[in-house]
């Protein structure tokens, strides 16, 4: 018997490396309700926080307890859009990401096409490379979506000009397309490690849910292991531990430790999950 995943001799005229081309699936995810209505709801949030600001006034610095985002959210466009994105890391963008990455492999298993994918026949590590990359795909364009209607949309309502640290300070308009490019860059890198997660489940369970739901439970546990200071430095390996380091980019002078830090350690654990991913799949016995 041969051991899963194994094919016979190929067929006349087939080539494996023109099965499944990235086009297709990302015509066929795009397609899909949940893309849509995510993105959608994405680009919506921007304009929603502009209404909300529109109906309840300028945040001040008597706002007690709240981000200091805030009280420089409405002093120009860029300072609207990075408090945009500052509201939305920590859970609407993961969210977002753990739904692209963790209902890929899983749907798929749930209508029981997987196995006729398979039987195309598409080699399974080339299916899980072109779901991987459609994936994360969507899940980068789902943050510079947020960031590009937040720092449009903001611009329209405040004004581009300088810009307002939270710290102290101003920042020429001129410096904000590359620190915003960086803040963007790093909140991405930085959710590797949700999308990793959610698609490894996604290749180990047929419930969609129960992958999406995994990938956002692991970063609302770390979150709360993070604020418990008892901890120390063991915090420092936490996923969520540097989720707001792309805030050094809005420094007078760009920091780039924190964010160092922060995307080797996204990285490192998105290679150990994905490696599982990769090596589980291949074993995989698919019977829907």
């Amino acid at each position: 018997m041969k051991p899963p995943g194994e094919t016979g001799p190929a067929a006349s005229g087939y080539r494996a490396s023109a099965t499944l081309p990235l086009r297709v699936e990302a015509l066929r995810q795009f397609r899909r309700r949940r893309t849509l209505v995510s993105l959608g709801l994405l680009a919506a949030l921007p304009l929603i926080l502009l209404a909300a600001f529109a109906i309840g006034g300028s945040p001040t610095d008597d706002d007690g307890g709240s981000p200091a985002l805030v009280t420089v959210a409405t002093a120009s466009g860029a300072n609207f859009a990075a408090f945009v994105l500052f509201a939305s890391c920590s859970l609407l963008l993961p969210v977002a990401v753990a739904l692209y990455c963790g209902d890929t492999v899983a749907s798929e298993a749930g209508w029981s096409s997987l196995r006729y994918l398979l039987a195309a026949p598409v080699p399974r590590a080339r299916l899980l490379r072109a779901k991987l990359v459609v994936a994360l795909g969507y899940s980068a364009a789902a943050v510079l979506l947020l960031s590009a209607v937040a720092l449009v949309a903001g611009s329209a309502a405040y004004g581009w000009g300088e810009v307002r640290l939270p710290l102290g300070g101003t920042m020429p308009a001129s410096e904000v397309p590359v620190r915003m490019g960086v803040a963007v860059g790093y909140v991405c890198g930085g959710l590797l490690v949700v999308g990793a997660v959610g698609f490894w489940l996604s290749t180990v369970t047929d419930a969609p849910l129960g992958a999406v739901g995994g990938a956002v439970g692991l970063m609302i546990v770390s979150t709360i292991l993070d604020a418990v200071t008892a901890l120390g430095s063991v915090r420092e390996f936490l996923p969520t531990h540097w989720q707001y380091a792309w805030l050094d980019a809005l420094r007078p002078e760009i920091a780039w430790s924190g964010m160092i830090q922060g995307l080797v350690l996204s990285a490192s654990y998105a290679v150990f999950f994905l490696a599982l991913a990769f090596r589980g799949f291949a074993r995989k016995d698919i019977v829907s």
